[in-house]
């Protein structure tokens, strides 16, 4: 994926206030700018690396049911936002990095399914790094990921967050 903005030399990010700070990477966790606005007291970062360790440290953090929230602001893979309309841009361009864009009607059709599955079984959507997996390897992660228990379940979409959010961050973010 690549920013519809410009990224912003580390430097230049340890200098921002708070509010521009959270404007500038608040998209880089989706719909929740919370995490920036956290991470934003442990400037100066010595990297990029240590950017987003100060941010998922802040997710980290948060108490189970904050995280559980968290996860549920995320899109379904294909659902009801990308049928709305209402991704965000970061998600937009990496479903369709997957090809999750272009499913066949049947592949749509199981893919609803699974999503509904999933998130009665545990409580949120499922979550992949889709820029880091093909599309019939994604159908067989949810397949997978759908028969464990919540709480490993949980400990992995935390883990896919850090792998979205390491790659959203730098693209927001160029090295000064």
């Amino acid at each position: 994926m690549t920013s519809t903005t410009a990224a912003l030399p580390l430097d230049s990010v340890n200098r921002l206030d708070c509010d521009a700070f959270v404007a500038a990477l608040g998209r880089a966790f989706e719909h929740s700018p919370w995490v920036a606005q956290g991470a934003w007291a442990a400037r100066p970062f010595g990297s990029i690396d240590a950017l987003h360790a100060a941010m998922i440290t802040v997710v980290r953090r948060a108490p189970r049911a904050v995280q559980i929230a968290f996860l549920g602001v995320h899109p379904e893979l294909a659902g009801r936002e990308a049928e709305a309309g209402s991704m965000t841009n970061e998600s937009v361009r990496e479903q369709a990095s997957a090809g999750l864009d272009a499913l066949s009607r049947a592949e749509m059709a199981e893919l609803r399914l699974l999503n509904l599955r999933y998130r009665a079984r545990h409580g949120f959507p499922f979550i992949v790094a889709v820029r880091q997996h093909g599309k019939a390897e994604i159908f067989e992660l949810l397949r997978r990921r759908m028969e464990r228990d919540t709480d490993t379940e949980l400990i992995e979409a935390m883990a896919q967050i850090e792998a979205i959010t390491r790659l959203r961050v730098r693209d927001l973010v160029r090295p000064a």
